[in-house]
């Protein structure tokens, strides 16, 4: 597939280049695993190898590539300590949300995550999981973006990112998907009764627990887990 030619009209030439990045890596034209040859970008975009550079760097900062000076730029493999740490570290921001901004849940959002919830289950009945995938984000969307720590939503959303477009896949663990949405039901249950931190703990103790969810993770990364310990 051919790298487009980057409009000069729009956002900085670095963020048009990191776009098209993730783009690729989103849509497995760059493979886990595989390398990075910015000059052949640079040069199939049209553009210097500053914006490439400065645009490969924000990569590496969110976890997506590997930058090494005398081996090169090799797109990043998930391992199962790396969904482990990114499994701790999400559910310790978004139980911090739900905490810190308790007073901003309103009955409305919290109805509002359980619109989200029950489109989501309604989604998982007719196997139509790119519907799922959007309601579910939109539900923690519900509570994190109520934070004014742009960092910490930021950081959510690329370990997000690292765990579910790395590249989207195109199939999904059903069982997975459903227990997830009955501990949804679980959360605003508690965020009804006005108890946050019960609702917290769950999401950092049930939700986004490796120990918990270990065998659906196992299930869902079966190949990626694989060939990274052929590697």
């Amino acid at each position: 597939m051919e790298s487009p030619t980057l409009p000069l009209n729009r956002s900085s030439l670095r963020e048009q280049v990191y776009e098209i990045l993730r783009d690729q890596l989103d849509n497995g034209q760059l493979e886990p695993g595989s390398v990075i040859r910015q000059d052949d970008i640079a040069q199939q975009l049209g553009v210097s190898r500053t914006p490439m550079r400065e645009a490969l760097l924000r990569l590496e900062q969110e976890g997506f590539v590997v930058i090494k000076p005398r081996s090169g730029i090799r797109v990043r493999s998930l391992t199962e300590q790396d969904i482990r740490n990114l499994y701790q570290m999400i559910g310790a921001l978004e139980a911090s949300v739900l905490v810190t901004e308790s007073a901003a849940l309103t009955d409305e959002k919290i109805a509002r995550m359980r619109r989200h919830n029950d489109e989501g289950r309604a989604a998982l009945v007719v196997n139509d999981f790119d519907r799922y995938y959007k309601t579910n984000l939109a539900l923690h969307d519900s509570y994190l973006q109520l934070s004014n720590n742009r960092e910490l939503v930021h950081a959510v959303n690329a370990m997000k990112q690292r765990l579910y477009d790395f590249p989207r896949k195109r199939t999904f663990v059903k069982a997975w998907e459903m227990a997830s949405v009955d501990e949804h039901e679980d959360i605003i249950s508690h965020l009804e009764a006005g108890d946050f931190a019960w609702a917290a703990e769950i999401v950092r103790d049930v939700h986004w627990s490796f120990e918990v969810q270990k065998d659906f993770i196992r299930s869902y990364y079966r190949d990626e887990l694989s060939a990274g310990q052929r590697a």
